[in-house]
């Protein structure tokens, strides 16, 4: 019963309700990830492929709380290069950062050349389900020790950070669905939302290389982003609403003529 015995505790549920903001606002770059991968499936894989993503991600962090002692020993220096101490945590960060940059660019580039409109279905069955899996898993061992780590340091109570952990992964499995949907509808959001990846992934690589770089920049930078593209597309949708028929045949003509040059 020990192990529940933070119940009693305001103190406890303070730190709780904390961590798990701080969880939930830490898992947006995921959830954006997912939901961009996810988006390269047919309609009837996403829902699972997103669930088996977010539930990989709490099952990788609730081991990792669980081994503690092992995590903090992650941080500690293990070989030097060029006057650069790396921990183990610091090379995770580094590869997955690159994965990140590697992924979100080869992504822009398929958009900005036209590669899935041309290949229609068959660009979508590329993307496999097992190679889609592959890649939530990979990027969810990077997103989870930085969760973990962070947890490590706010809250003492194991039980207290699985708690806060759990209830962020099922928020965030709650609203998958509704991000993905809003991502894959709007190209543009699509193209940002890779943008903000490629933003993360430099992130990542910095801070293992042992430059941070505060998160609430990021973060502020991505919601002002989405801000003025939201405005975007309601000036659109009133534009279109207010234009005739034939105005509307001519711009989609003119747009469709931009995407084939």
């Amino acid at each position: 019963m020990e192990f529940f015995a933070w119940l009693s505790e305001p103190d406890a549920w303070v730190a709780l309700l904390t961590l798990t903001v701080l969880e939930i606002v830490l898992g947006i770059d995921n959830i954006v990830f997912i939901s961009v991968l996810t988006g390269r499936l047919p309609p009837e894989q996403q829902a699972r492929a997103r669930t088996i993503g977010l539930g990989a991600a709490l099952v990788m962090r609730v081991l990792l709380l669980l081994t503690i002692s092992w995590i903090i020993g992650l941080t500690q220096p293990l070989l030097t290069i060029a006057g650069f101490e790396f921990s183990g945590r610091d090379i995770v960060l580094i590869v997955g950062g690159l994965f990140l940059l590697w992924k979100s660019t080869t992504e822009i580039h398929a958009a900005l050349e036209g590669d899935e409109p041309a290949h229609g279905e068959g660009a979508r069955r590329a993307a496999t389900f097992s190679s889609v899996i592959i890649q939530i898993g990979l990027l969810d061992i990077v997103f989870s020790l930085d969760s973990v780590i962070t947890a490590v340091g706010m809250v003492d109570q194991v039980s207290v950070m699985i708690a806060a952990v759990t209830v962020a992964i099922l928020i965030m499995l709650v609203s998958a669905e509704a991000v993905a949907g809003i991502v894959n509808r709007y190209p543009t959001l699509k193209m940002l939302a890779l943008s903000f990846l490629l933003l993360i992934g430099l992130a990542l690589l910095l801070e293992g290389f042992d430059q941070h770089v505060p998160k609430g920049y990021i973060y502020f930078a991505m919601g002002f982003s989405v801000l003025v593209e939201l405005l975007n597309i309601r000036a659109r949708r009133r534009r279109e609403a207010h234009s005739t028929p034939v105005e509307l045949h001519q711009r989609y003509a003119r747009s469709g003529e931009g995407s084939d040059s």
